[in-house]
């Protein structure tokens, strides 16, 4: 049973027993339902309301949205519950989120336990609170920290939720807390929908919704939860609940709330293929080659993790830079709250940081992090090899290089394989892990627990330049560079990809990174170029004139006293000279023109990744574009987009592109067997 209940004298318990995570589906609404006519019926004295497991319960049953809804309706549910006779106590030991907390709140009292948390991230799913979220909510807290919790979507922890007055108390048992509530003071409590709405505040929602503007622009359900709240404030709370119910309605069937919902998804489903038999190596000790910010970001992660971690320099300098670059993270993760002093040292602790290959001697896994050269990594899988155990795995962090040909210099290549981080690598969500032609079960199931480990979301990719992420971000470059060089300027484009949903353009990217970093990766593909193709040369005349982003003051931008950043008429020039001197005719590119043309490269060029067989589906793309290279998340990813776009639509505008140029712009075989067959992306299969 989804809903279990038993009374013991004139106390009831009722509890979710709905796994993994008491999703409120709709046997759990009609159980719940049936308990409060039960309590009823048995005159109890109140009921204690718990979870079964690690979840009080994690918010509706997501997989009900694509559907129309099902009797009994959470809301009828919920006001049953706050309008009994009996009242209600929330025993909340671990998450109530979304309708959870809106069943918490309809609760005469709710008591947490100490690692419990509260919260309504409805908005990260598209939709608002449909229950009664929006109007129980400010009774209860206020309508200050309502309008942040629900428009940003963020949980509280159990004592915030304490001192914010959403729960009356935090006990380690909140079952055995709640027995011993004293009837007369639990009688006492005014029922949540008898609470009075707090006054209409024009400068607090003025306030919310210019928060919303700068840090959820283009998204939807933020702005419609501040309507709605507003709108609760001036009426009476049964009749603010059906204006709730149709916003929530509303939202749940639109494009951005199915975006969110195949997102929310794929990241649950980013697990180790079930071909995978193999058990990973021991994870306690792993060393790190290359304490950079990239190297010290991986040690600082795996710090975080409760490993221990060992940074490999070449000299003492190195290892005093990688030191004092673990300590800035050390440090800059205090200063924000996000571990306490103790752990710090804990960290510190295990922490370490030396010339010497001997001390890594027992580590099972090693993460080269070293400069992005084959001749040098191969000098450190050299010596790694040498120093470790047989069985240990050797991963390179590589961005772009052939794995195949550094695993091909060691005696057994099955141990080597890649693990794509991104900068900043603590901070960063998306794992690329990159199978080699001869890498083992063992090193990937290794690779899978690490992510699991280090709470990474991750994607499996194959061997080719670039792998799936950076492949598709060479292409967005390019199809960028050749808009710029046409006819717009980089502030043009940066603009467009910004309308589209992306929290920077390309060139303010590329500033952030530095300029440099793309020239080199340009000059090792000089040899293997195609002739044929089409080739900016912008970029070369910037890195020559130094200009190589934000470190040095000027890249796409200028950046005076490395402040905010300017547009530079210099640049503009250059593409104006560069285009004459390859006798292009500039085009005067629409905002709207610019966007279909880089997101289009990109979907070209991601149907061919996925032809190939390099990622494993759409949804690993979906995955990569999002969590590594800022796709706007309320669009699904880009294969997601591209589904909403249609195949045949797709395909017609490469074929009218490709009048322009026939090499860059070449269809994809598989956009093309998706359009002839009228499937999306998401259901197709390689070729290969």
């Amino acid at each position: 049973m989804s809903v279990t209940k038993r009374n013991e004298a004139d106390v009831g318990y009722v509890e979710i027993d709905n796994p993994p995570v008491n999703a409120i589906g709709q046997s759990v609404r009609q159980g719940l339902l049936d308990a409060v006519r039960w309590a009823e019926e048995l005159h109890l004295t109140r009921v204690i309301l718990s979870g079964k497991g690690r979840a009080f319960a994690a918010g509706a049953d997501a997989r009900e949205f694509d559907s129309a809804p099902l009797e009994p309706h959470l809301p009828d549910v919920l006001n049953a519950i706050d309008e009994s006779f009996v009242p209600w106590i929330a025993a909340i030991d671990g998450v109530a989120l979304g309708g959870g907390a809106e069943i918490a709140m309809a609760c005469r009292m709710r008591i947490m336990s100490p690692k419990s948390q509260i919260g309504m991230p409805e908005v990260t799913l598209g939709v608002i609170p449909g229950a009664g979220g929006t109007q129980r909510l400010p009774r209860l807290v206020g309508l200050a920290k309502a309008l942040d919790m629900i428009s940003l979507g963020k949980p509280l922890n159990a004592a915030d939720a304490l001192a914010a007055k959403l729960t009356h108390t935090v006990e380690d048992d909140p079952v055995e807390e709640a027995y011993m509530v004293n009837t007369e003071e639990l009688g006492c409590i005014v029922p949540t929908w008898e609470l009075p709405a707090p006054e209409h505040d024009k400068e607090l929602l003025a306030n919310a919704r210019a928060t919303i503007a700068k840090k959820s622009p283009n998204q939807i359900a933020p702005n419609r939860a501040i309507d709605v709240i507003e709108a609760g404030l001036s009426i009476p709370f049964h009749d603010a609940l059906p204006i709730e119910r149709a916003a929530f309605l509303e939202l749940k069937t639109g494009e951005q709330a199915r975006a969110l919902r195949h997102i929310f998804f794929a990241e649950r489903a980013a697990k180790m293929p079930e071909t995978i038999k193999a058990d990973p190596v021991a994870l306690d000790h792993i060393a790190v080659v290359g304490g950079g910010t990239m190297g010290a970001g991986i040690a600082y992660a795996l710090l975080n993790a409760g490993l221990r971690a060992t940074i490999l320099e070449t000299d003492e300098d190195g290892v005093a830079r990688a030191q004092t670059n673990v300590e800035k993270v050390i440090d800059a993760s205090l200063k924000r709250g996000l571990i306490s002093d103790a752990r710090a040292q804990d960290h510190r602790a295990r922490f370490n940081a030396t010339t010497d290959y001997t001390t890594v001697g027992d580590a099972m896994l090693a993460i080269e992090a070293a400069f992005e050269s084959m001749e040098v990594k191969k000098d450190v899988f050299a010596k790694l090899a040498m120093t470790l155990p047989k069985e240990a795995i050797l991963a390179t962090n590589t961005s772009y290089l052939d794995i195949n040909e550094l695993a091909a210099t060691l005696p057994d290549p099955s141990r080597v394989i890649g693990l794509h981080f991104f900068a900043p690598a603590h901070i960063m969500k998306l794992l690329e892990i990159v199978r080699g032609d001869k890498t083992s079960d063992a090193a990937i199931a290794t690779g899978f627990a690490l992510g699991k480990a280090l709470r990474k979301i991750p994607v499996l990719a194959g061997v080719c330049d670039g792998f799936i992420g950076n492949r598709i971000l060479a292409r967005y470059r390019e199809a960028a560079d050749t808009v710029f060089m046409d006819g717009s300027t980089p502030w043009e484009v940066d603009e467009a990809m910004e309308a589209f949903g992306y929290a920077m353009g390309p060139y303010e990217a590329q500033d952030l990174s530095g300029l440099d970093i793309a020239h080199a990766n340009r000059r090792r593909q000089d040899a293997t170029r195609d002739p044929n193709r089409r080739y900016i040369p912008i970029a070369d005349r910037m890195v020559e004139l130094g200009k190589l982003g934000r470190k040095t003051g000027a890249g796409w931008y200028r950046y005076p006293g490395g402040n905010g950043k300017v547009d530079d008429p210099i640049v503009a020039d250059l593409a104006i000279e560069e285009s004459h001197l390859a006798k292009r005719e500039r085009t005067d590119y629409s905002g709207e023109q610019i966007t279909e043309r880089l997101v289009l490269a990109m979907i070209n060029e991601a149907a061919d990744i996925l032809d190939e067989g390099i990622a494993h589906n759409a949804r690993d793309i979906d995955l990569v574009t999002v969590f590594g290279y800022g796709f706007p998340r309320w669009r699904g990813g880009l294969m997601h987009h591209a589904d909403t776009l249609s195949a045949k639509a797709i395909v017609a505008r490469l074929r009218e592109l490709s009048q322009e140029d026939a090499v860059a712009w070449k269809v994809s075989p598989l956009l093309e067997r998706c359009a002839e067959r009228g499937i999306n992306l998401a259901d197709a299969a390689p070729s290969k």
